[in-house]
């Protein structure tokens, strides 16, 4: 039976890392083809800067698993708000002032978040031994 758990912690393992390769190679594309694209209007604006921080959190996402086998429960939060913000600027033209305040109030939700996690991961550290693999509180 061990050996049977350990093959399939093994497979799951290597399908978790081809599946993070994968997500990176789509984000560096992703970047390259925003790239290409500001090149060729000649024109960089603030929607497409967001855009590429995001593909970057994104690769910080997958470096930062890839280093310490943790999954930093902090980063989507980052990607989260930066999605948001992005939004904000599209499409605030087009969204009424409770779409706005939804928008806005989900982004600070966020912020609220991201603060109470860093402060309870400062205050009540865990032990290594204890600490679960897929999170970074």
């Amino acid at each position: 039976m061990n050996r049977i758990n350990l093959l399939i912690r093994t497979f799951l393992e290597w399908a978790q890392n081809v599946g993070l390769v994968i997500i990176a190679i789509a984000s560096i594309f992703a970047i390259g083809t925003e790239v290409v694209s500001m090149i060729s209007l000649q024109k960089v604006a603030l929607a497409d800067l967001l855009l590429m921080f995001i593909y970057l959190e994104v690769l910080a996402m997958i470096s930062m698993y890839l280093e310490s086998g943790k999954m930093p429960i902090r980063i989507p939060l980052y990607i989260a708000i930066v999605a948001l913000a992005r939004y904000l600027i599209l499409d605030m033209k087009s969204m009424d002032a409770w779409q706005l305040v939804g928008v806005s109030a989900s982004a600070f939700l966020l912020a609220v978040t991201v603060l109470v996690i860093r402060y309870g991961h400062l205050k009540l550290p865990y032990d290594n031994d204890h600490q679960d693999k897929h999170t970074d509180l």
